[in-house]
């Protein structure tokens, strides 16, 4: 053999193991980031030639596979398609689309995920067609028709969580839409519909239980306004603040009232506990800047704010910004200002101060459950983090379960239960409507379901509506469909 011989043989030697190599690691390493890819328009295309699996919920498919006899082999139907919309989503290859958990589980849902890999060389080496496997959802079906119902028409969203898993009992967001009119194969139609929800002012395709425009959170930060003051170690429940009947924020003209334009109270101080209680912003905003926009931030950040959660569907951050001044750490001492939070951030935020300050990740998917009924693939429960000490979430107990009893947040009360929660009426400007909040758990010991829920334009009665007397009775009836009352 000649020397160029030898080299162009070494050469193509190389080349080749260069090829192979690089062949190999996408097709072994990068193979399942590649199929979940929603730019992979080549794996959504394989994705509707297999009969997709079920999503179930309490046992009942709520999303299936029907036959389509077009060219695309399958179409999805979906059961109370509005009361699931934002759960589920939809998948259709004539928008070329995925939402919800169609898309955060596509490939388990399409047979094509890694945990799956034997199923499939069983299924091609006895000749049977490729099917998906079924995903079991967390959420309640009971729960989530509760929380659907008590919505209604209004606008906003509801979530409820197990405080001691983080696993997700309801998902809730009005308005919805009809996820088999986006399921269809009729491709005019399909366009038609989908146009007109993008086009609709209330924007019924944002899922605002874990996204969308985020609220100002109002009232119910004044809970890690309170845990932040606790964590200190230098305030307590009993710790007074200064009770006037108005407030002039630091630094600036701007004046600060309580809800009724008065004194929170009678006396010259007030506790924070009875703050709390009948929920007044002045102390809450006098708190705020004598602990500081870091302290406070830190605080809130152990309950998820400024971080994102795949449950599997991707939440926006909860937004608690840095180096806020006087006047703007004032402000955010009764949920005002830059703060702004999702239902599931201050779901998240009673839930973990209902398991005694530990805050578990939020997650709505249980197991994936293959053909032959095989668990694939099972999620454990897992801890976000500690927020507070073991005894001081007691004290915060005791002070939410005085707000629903006494307080502010008496539309929460349920015969026969200690319930513990927190109502905001948050403003947004001028002549707008509030945004109408409540957060809270019950019981108050060893809570069974925290919920949030938020109802924005003001429940459709501008700046009437309070927390308290829209909000709150919506979470009652959340948490008496869990506790089957």
């Amino acid at each position: 053999m000649t020397k160029e011989l030898r080299r162009l043989s070494i050469l193509m030697l190389i080349m080749f193991l260069a090829l192979f190599g690089s062949t190999s690691w996408i097709q072994v390493v990068h193979a399942e980031t590649l199929s979940a890819d929603p730019h992979n328009e080549r794996a959504l295309l394989d994705s509707y030639e297999v009969q997709r699996g079920a999503i179930v919920a309490s046992g009942t498919a709520i999303a299936t596979s029907v036959p389509s006899g077009d060219r695309y082999s399958w179409q999805r139907t979906y059961v109370d398609a509005p009361m699931w919309g934002h759960v589920t989503g939809w998948i259709n290859p004539i928008l070329q689309s995925a939402t919800g958990i169609e898309r955060a589980m596509n490939q388990e849902l399409s047979g094509t995920a890694g945990s799956q890999f034997l199923a499939r060389i069983d299924r091609i080496l006895t000749g049977q067609p490729p099917r998906g496997s079924n995903v079991t959802l967390s959420l309640d079906a009971a729960v989530q028709r509760a929380a659907f119902e008590a919505l209604g028409s209004l606008q906003g969203a509801v979530v409820a969580i197990e405080p001691a898993t983080g696993r997700i009992l309801a998902m809730v967001s009005s308005p919805s839409f009809d996820t088999n009119q986006l399921a269809a194969h009729d491709t005019a139609a399909v366009n038609e519909y989908y146009d007109t929800l993008e086009d609709a002012s209330d924007d019924p395709l944002s899922n605002r239980a874990i996204g969308g425009d985020l609220n100002p959170p109002g009232s119910t930060f004044k809970l890690v306004v309170a845990s932040a003051a606790l964590a200190s170690g230098q305030w307590t429940p009993d710790s007074t603040l200064p009770n006037p009947a108005s407030y002039q924020l630091p630094q600036s003209s701007n004046v600060v009232f309580n809800a009724w334009r008065g004194t929170c109270g009678d006396g010259e101080t007030v506790t924070i506990a009875e703050a709390l209680r009948l929920s007044c912003n002045i102390p809450f905003a006098e708190l705020a800047v004598e602990l500081g926009d870091t302290a406070i931030r830190e605080e809130a950040e152990k309950y998820g704010f400024n971080s994102s959660f795949a449950t599997p569907l991707e939440s926006t951050p909860s937004s608690y910004p840095r180096a806020l001044d006087d006047p703007q750490t004032a402000l955010t001492g009764f949920g005002q200002g830059q703060v702004t939070a999702t239902p599931l951030q201050m779901a998240m935020v009673s839930a973990g101060i209902g398991n005694g300050g530990v805050v578990m990740n939020p997650h709505m998917v249980d197991e994936v459950i293959g053909p032959d009924l095989t668990v694939q693939q099972k999620f454990e429960n897992t801890e976000f983090g500690r927020a507070l000490d073991e005894d001081l979430a007691e004290q915060m107990v005791q002070m939410m379960v005085a707000g629903v009893s006494s307080g502010a947040a008496t539309g929460a009360r349920i015969d026969g239960v200690d319930v513990a929660g927190k109502t905001g009426t948050a403003e947004n400007g001028t002549g707008q409507p509030f945004t109408l909040w409540f957060t809270g758990f019950a019981p108050a010991v060893d809570p069974r379901v925290a919920v949030a829920v938020v109802v924005e334009d003001g429940g459709g009665q501008g700046q009437s509506g309070t927390g308290n007397t829209i909000a709150a009775p919506i979470a009652k009836k959340v948490m008496e469909a869990v506790l089957g009352r």
